[in-house]
């Protein structure tokens, strides 16, 4: 089952970054109508990735792998929790911009747009960056 949960997990994350990077590339362009119908698939698979991704992550934290103390005093888990709640918040804001634009773009909110998806895949970068030294135990500390 471990197995199992570690594969789900692996793929939900890399599932999530692909949303995003696809995301960002739809950015990079002119927004228009068709434009706004891919963002709004793409963030649909980053939500539901992103879902999967903390479900299964939990379940192995608490049911499947080490005890959970290994996580909870491990300062670089907790950072790459944090930082997956940050980047979740972030998210709030393209989501509900996608949405809106369904009816018409809003050209002032573009910038902010990209601006948040450039901030949300450099706190993706350093989740895998704490998620590389966690499984190491670098920051672990009792």
């Amino acid at each position: 089952m471990s197995a199992l949960l570690a594969f789900l997990h692996h793929v939900a994350a890399f599932t999530l970054v692909s949303a995003l990077a696809v995301e960002f590339v739809l950015m990079r362009g002119e927004v228009d109508a068709r434009t706004v119908r891919r963002l709004g698939v793409a963030d649909a698979v980053l939500g539901a990735s992103a879902v999967v991704l903390l479900v299964v992550g939990l379940l192995r934290v608490f049911y499947f792998e080490k005890a959970s103390s290994f996580y909870w005093h491990n300062v670089s888990f907790i950072a790459k929790l944090a930082l997956f709640v940050a980047v979740a918040l972030l998210s709030i804001y393209p989501t509900v911009k996608f949405f809106a634009w369904r009816k018409g773009v809003d050209a002032a909110s573009i910038a902010t747009v990209r601006r948040i998806l450039h901030w949300e895949l450099i706190g993706v970068v350093l989740i895998l960056l704490f998620a590389a030294l966690m499984a190491r135990g670098i920051g672990y500390y009792r």
